[in-house]
């Protein structure tokens, strides 16, 4: 298990981020905008039902996770659970976008209920998948060059998928562009479902046995787990501003910049970094440690969050640039929290001989899932504070504070969360003992 894996289960695993690239990415882009700018749900009540869905998936993620610990298939205890939800997946974000646009209490309910029915399949993809890594090697380094794989596919996925939808919807026009979008992305979903599944078939897992009890007493157990506890901290609050700078790029776009099209070169800016910097943060990982990066990757993605607030007065070249420097930062803070996670599951199975990577992953998952919805919410809250006005055509007039809410919550509060992230990262100490060169 310590000998380095194939590329070939490497590339494989690493397709599965298409999936989850695109599905964790499209939503927090466009759902927002779809639903204050194109169904004409107020700003504070389009939060809302962004989030309720994902909350949800906090309480499913970690069944999910307890189902696959469980799981005898023969054809692993991971791998079929992607087959089947992601497919599922792909096939309810196509109704998502795909529903009534009037009356708005219609449209409402049928996004709560197809983005319910998203993330109920996503749970039972995304936490195998992720549980995997624990399972597949246990050699510390093995891992970071794992996550390198997966993260340079996600942040391709990301830039295709964020990149290229709202192209895709400006140029199919109002009544078909966000149907357009949703059969895009489904593709997307499919194409990374399939080539997980299939890419993994021959990458050796380990079959260490189930830890036995109760779901209640898994919890108790991973709970008790101090340096997961403390990871799984900063990565939710870092979920939080990423999906409040997520949310509010269309916004700083459109209203702030004056350009629509400005959306797709700052989506690119955020992402697109990471397709060059993430074999570097690798080498950082393999000489000074994967919590040293992690901080480094931290405090630069808070840096250009505040950088961005003067940015946006400057002009749009000005705000890509500052936003480059944000997507570093995130590059770090996606591939060294995912690789470390495995480390925790796998010190667990050590000393207790029993796996419950699921279940630490069900968590995790539940975690990251709650941050992200968070931040959107958390974005339509300042939105409507600062007294955003919602329309059907895209073309409301603002007012001076709703321009003032747009910029603070696409800088300043997810600075504010990253900073915070930084005090908590101060407390994870597994890092120190399996670095040691």
């Amino acid at each position: 298990m310590a000998a380095p894996l194939p590329v070939s289960a490497r590339r494989g695993y690493g397709l599965g981020s298409v999936a989850t690239g695109s599905f964790g990415t499209v939503p927090g882009l466009l759902l927002l905008p779809y639903l204050t700018d194109r169904l004409g749900v107020p700003a504070g009540v389009a939060g809302l039902v962004v989030f309720l869905p994902k909350a949800w998936d906090v309480l499913l993620n970690p069944v999910a996770g307890r189902v696959s610990d469980r799981s005898t298939h023969p054809g692993g205890r991971r791998r079929p659970f992607l087959l089947r939800a992601g497919l599922a997946l792909a096939v309810a974000f196509v109704l998502l976008f795909s529903g009534p646009t009037s009356p708005t209490g219609l449209a409402a309910t049928w996004v709560v209920v197809l983005f319910l029915a998203c993330a109920t399949a996503y749970a039972f993809f995304q936490v195998p998948y992720v549980a995997m890594p624990a399972e597949m090697t246990d050699d510390y380094d093995e891992r970071t060059r794992l996550m390198t794989w997966r993260v340079a596919v996600l942040a391709l996925t990301i830039l295709v998928s964020g990149g290229l939808s709202p192209v895709v919807r400006d140029a199919l026009g109002p009544t078909w562009g966000y149907r357009g979008v949703g059969l895009f992305v489904a593709v997307l979903i499919a194409i990374g479902t399939v080539g997980a599944w299939w890419g993994t078939r021959t990458a050796p897992m380990s079959r260490a046995a189930t830890a036995g009890g109760s779901l209640r007493d898994q919890l108790r157990v991973v709970a008790a787990a101090r340096d997961f506890r403390t990871l799984l901290a900063v990565f939710v609050l870092q979920a939080l501003a990423t999906g409040a700078m997520l949310a509010g790029v269309d916004y700083v776009a459109r209203v702030l910049l004056g350009s629509p099209g400005a959306s797709t070169v700052l989506f690119v800016c955020f992402v697109g970094p990471a397709l060059l910097v993430t074999p570097l943060w690798q080498r950082v990982g393999e000489r000074r440690g994967k919590r040293t990066g992690y901080v480094w990757g931290s405090v630069l993605l808070g840096a250009g969050a505040l950088a961005t607030l003067a940015a946006t007065a400057v002009g749009t070249a000005a705000t890509a640039a500052a936003v480059g420097v944000v997507g570093v930062g995130y590059a770090a803070c996606q591939m060294f929290p995912l690789a470390m996670l495995p480390d925790v599951a796998a010190a667990d199975t050590a000393r207790t001989g029993e796996d419950r990577a699921g279940t630490y992953t069900g968590v995790w998952t539940a975690g990251e899932t709650l941050g992200l919805a968070v931040g959107p919410f958390l974005y339509a809250g300042v939105l409507a504070l600062g007294g955003y006005v919602s329309s059907t055509d895209s073309a409301a007039v603002q007012p001076d504070s709703a321009h003032v809410a747009i910029a603070l919550g696409f800088t300043v509060v997810p600075a504010v969360l990253v900073a915070g992230s930084l005090l908590v990262l101060r407390r994870y100490h597994l890092d120190e003992g399996m670095s040691h060169r």
